[in-house]
């Protein structure tokens, strides 16, 4: 990713203004992206075996997604799939799962939504599951606010257009949802931002149930996480960086 890539330049410069020693990350292609994204978020807590998909939009409409066979925590950027906009395989011997239809139908109705992903996290599935939005206690659950809608009217698959036309009339212009007794779903205009938002609700759900857990507690005042929120539109300097080294330090194939 180029330095600024996300952020807020101007906001970086002024609080960051050291160069550094040496570069972030190394250069990498769209594909090896995706790749890390998928590698970085299981170790968040999105690993619910081989279900699950991430989709970025690239600037010709073409998308790419992880294949159907694999799990998160084994791909490379090879592995990562080219469709067009309707969705059709154009460069790869793997499969994609026929729930898709989810995240095509996004992008066709979200011009920002160019990031999509989908999966059956550890914490937010607990909360999809009693059906109840968790509050926000601490600073980072308020890295990202707005509405969390919950949505459940779920019947079991996604690999149907009313059904996928439903969650995405429930969605609306929302940044994320919960899926009733089944999962979660976040939407960005970028990778960087998809991360923030998935590490976010994960955190949020897990710490309000350890909370609530041991008695309760008092959510933070919506005024207040307002301001905490700011690194949502602005981009959270180095954090992607930070998660993406430490996945090619433990296995630096996969950029390939």
């Amino acid at each position: 990713m180029k330095k600024y890539e996300g952020l807020n330049e101007a906001m970086v410069k002024q609080f960051a203004p050291q160069p550094g020693r040496r570069a972030l990350l190394p250069a990498m292609s769209d594909k090896a992206k995706v790749a890390l994204m998928c590698r970085m978020l299981f170790k968040e807590g999105w690993d619910e075996h081989i279900a699950g998909h991430i989709t970025l939009r690239l600037s010709n409409g073409n998308i790419l997604t992880n294949p159907w066979e694999l799990a998160w925590d084994e791909l490379t950027a090879s592995d990562i799939v080219t469709l067009d906009s309707e969705g059709k395989i154009l460069d790869s011997d793997w499969n994609v799962t026929p729930a898709l239809g989810l995240h095509i139908q996004l992008h066709q109705q979200r011009p920002d939504a160019h990031v999509v992903i989908h999966n059956h996290a550890h914490w937010s599935g607990i909360w999809a599951n009693m059906q109840r939005v968790p509050p926000i206690y601490d600073q980072t659950a308020a890295h990202v606010s707005g509405d969390l809608p919950l949505y459940n009217e779920y019947e079991g698959r996604f690999d149907d257009v009313n059904a996928t036309t439903a969650a995405i009339n429930a969605l609306g212009d929302a940044k994320w949802a919960l899926l009733a007794n089944h999962g979660a779903l976040v939407v960005a205009k970028d990778l960087r931002q998809a991360h923030l938002r998935a590490i976010t609700l994960e955190w949020r759900c897990k710490r309000a149930y350890e909370v609530e857990l041991a008695g309760g507690g008092t959510p933070m005042p919506l005024e207040e996480s307002d301001k905490v929120s700011i690194t949502d539109d602005n981009g959270f300097p180095f954090l992607w960086e930070a998660m993406a080294r430490r996945e090619l330090r433990a296995d630096p194939t996969i950029l390939d």
